[in-house]
């Protein structure tokens, strides 16, 4: 969901209520989700946060000299804003963002870079194919961060050129205000009983690497049978933040959702929450890595190092996602304690299970829903 179209759902909440009230002013600025770093010091030159060196003094000193980078992510809007807010309060490097979904950013990526108009410094984006495709035509470049220590297994790719940086929670959700929480869906087996006919939605399996995780999730676990009866109730969407705006207006009573969405549109005031179902979660890989183009190196590099940090990881943590370090908890989002990455809950569609699966998963999920691109 867009923070707009989150303020217009607060928005269409104060004019119901203008008939009870004699002026209705615009909703507070949200706060941040993600805490501030406990301590920032340069001793020596160096970059120090909360005790982890981010940057030696050479680079520290090269990086404010340049003082930005351009980022192309795929990453959601909205969660990407927060991450460089909390970047930029530690470094004072400067991001200028360009965001797009993921099958546009990869079109455009390659475009530029095919060219050679290629601004961008970082690359961040989802899906394994992409991501993969990228590395191929030469858009990474390798670059080991000095913080990328304690990290799970399969974190580094094609010889350190681009890391899995975090991994997003995709679950099911609802909107309280129309689901009393008494009566909210416990398991995916139970968003298949009548009350929720023509109540739930989902995003089409196309829409991203994310969706197209989900499906396989859903297909390994739950079965093809299982999808048959969903999309017998269900309401397909063109992308997770449609979805995930028709779920806060209360067009449909609940639907897939992505955990760290689900927290922002809380920290919006919208109605939305998420379940911890019996037969599990699904989790997808978001990659990122320094691009062949970058002119601002220094700076590229300080925010690989801020990303794989435990500061970094922490921030992603605070939004809703899975770190990818082993010394860092998992999230706590909305007083729900997600389980450990590797509890037998958490289903990680690892990079080869993706894209061996991807066009399969597609065609089986388009025929099953009936959804022609």
């Amino acid at each position: 969901m867009t923070t707009s179209t989150i303020r217009r759902f607060g928005a269409a909440v104060c004019a119901i209520a203008v008939a009870a009230v004699p002026a209705c002013s615009p909703p507070p600025q949200a706060p941040s989700l993600a805490q501030s770093a406990a301590s920032i010091t340069e001793p020596g030159g160096a970059l120090v946060i909360d005790g982890e060196q981010i940057a030696d003094p050479d680079l520290w000193s090269q990086a404010t000299s340049e003082g930005t980078i351009t980022l192309y992510s795929g990453y959601t809007q909205d969660t990407e804003s927060e991450v460089l807010e909390q970047f930029e309060a530690d470094t004072g490097i400067d991001v200028k963002l360009v965001r797009l979904t993921s099958n546009r950013l990869y079109e455009r990526l390659t475009a530029e870079y095919s060219t050679g108009r290629l601004d961008a410094d970082v690359i961040r984006i989802s899906d394994p194919g992409f991501v993969r495709g990228l590395a191929e035509r030469g858009l990474f470049q390798p670059y080991l961060p000095g913080t990328a220590n304690n990290l799970q297994d399969d974190v580094s790719f094609d010889d350190n050129r681009y890391f899995r940086t975090f991994n997003p929670i995709y679950t099911f959700g609802y909107n309280r205000a129309v689901v009393d929480d008494t009566d909210a869906p416990t398991s995916w087996n139970s968003l298949l009983e009548d009350r929720w006919d023509d109540k739930l939605g989902i995003a089409q399996a196309g829409s991203g690497g994310s969706a197209l995780a989900l499906t396989r999730f859903q297909r390994d676990v739950l079965g093809d049978d299982y999808l048959r009866r969903y999309s017998s109730e269900a309401r397909v969407f063109d992308s997770i933040g449609a979805q995930l705006d028709a779920l806060a207006r209360g067009e449909i009573n609940a639907g897939t959702v992505v955990v760290s969405s689900v927290n922002i549109a809380n920290n919006e005031n919208a109605p939305v929450d998420f379940v911890v179902p019996d037969e599990g979660v699904t989790s997808y890989d978001y990659y990122t890595g320094v691009a062949d183009t970058a002119r601002n190196l220094a700076a590229a590099q300080v925010f690989m190092n801020w990303n794989l940090s435990t500061r970094g990881q922490r921030v992603f943590t605070d939004l809703g996602e899975y770190s990818v370090r082993t010394d860092v908890d998992p999230p706590n989002i909305l007083g729900v304690q997600l389980p450990d990455f590797t509890d037998p809950k958490v289903h990680r569609i690892t990079q080869e299970e993706s894209t061996t699966h991807s066009a399969e998963d597609q065609a089986a999920w388009n025929s099953i829903f009936g959804y022609n691109e």
